[in-house]
């Protein structure tokens, strides 16, 4: 239940200012909240890959062209600063690049200058205002290190969008979707060339203290974002009209791939 506060001050405006002031009031309670995401990323330049060298992310692009699997069209959500993207390029012959963060975009606008990717268009969106932006359909849409920030409601929002935009032989690919059974151990450093107990204690104080100063600066605790269980993203798909399969990422060890493809 909503109680709301009014003030009861004689003033000049009397009935008439009480009812304007109680609109405002609602306004602001029924206000759509800030996407902290969106807010958080809004003046970063760089994606979360585990090596920025050109190499790298070379390999990385290989991997995911390979379980793309051809199409001529692409959309990629949640681009960055286009490091896969220009990779991708040759191999595409119109590609679409959306990013919610406007300083990611203008860096990937540099880069697809620098690598002379003619064939590349970017929107500056997020998972609901996409949609509204889009002038054709696509062979493949993808996201990479993107889902993890949607909640199950939006990512089912988003398939379900998604299915409108793409072609009859087309396939969703949502990359490196961090993997809630394998996640833990990887905070935990079990993964790491040199684990052990003292190690894993050192990272668990530091996981606390970084939790406690983001929760002081009203930040997010953890900006590696939800970690999404296969088989209910599974289900979602199902729900829309796609098998799901998903596979182990090659660079990023707690982490999956889901492909989807209509039944």
């Amino acid at each position: 239940m909503i109680f709301l506060k009014f003030n009861f001050k004689k003033n000049n405006t009397g009935r008439r200012g009480m009812e304007v002031e109680s609109r405002e009031r609602m306004k602001k309670i029924h206000a759509k909240p800030i996407n902290i995401w969106e807010d958080f990323f809004k003046d970063k330049t760089h994606g979360g890959h585990r090596y920025s060298t050109e190499e790298f992310l070379a390999m990385e692009a290989r991997e995911k062209l390979f379980h793309l699997d051809g199409g001529k069209t692409l959309l990629d959500f949640g681009c960055g600063s286009a490091e896969l993207l220009t990779y991708y390029a040759p191999e595409y012959e119109k590609l679409v690049g959306v990013d919610f963060s406007p300083s990611m975009l203008r860096e990937a606008d540099k880069r697809i200058k620098e690598k002379q990717c003619n064939n590349i268009d970017l929107i500056l969106a997020n998972h609901e205002t996409i949609w509204d932006n889009l002038q054709f359909t696509f062979d493949r849409i993808t996201a990479a290190g993107v889902i993890q920030y949607l909640t199950f409601q939006e990512i089912d929002a988003f398939i379900a969008n998604a299915s409108k935009y793409l072609n009859t032989d087309g396939k969703i690919v949502f990359f490196d979707i961090l993997d809630p059974r394998l996640y833990p151990l990887w905070k935990l450093g079990l993964f790491a060339p040199k684990a052990g107990v003292l190690k894993a204690l050192y990272r668990i104080w530091c996981d606390f203290r970084y939790s406690v100063s983001a929760t002081l600066k009203n930040r997010p605790r953890n900006i590696y974002g939800f970690s999404h269980n296969p088989y209910k993203l599974q289900r979602i798909a199902n729900k829309h009209g796609f098998e799901m399969r998903y596979v182990q990422s090659m660079y990023y060890e707690y982490k999956y791939h889901a492909i989807m493809s209509r039944i």
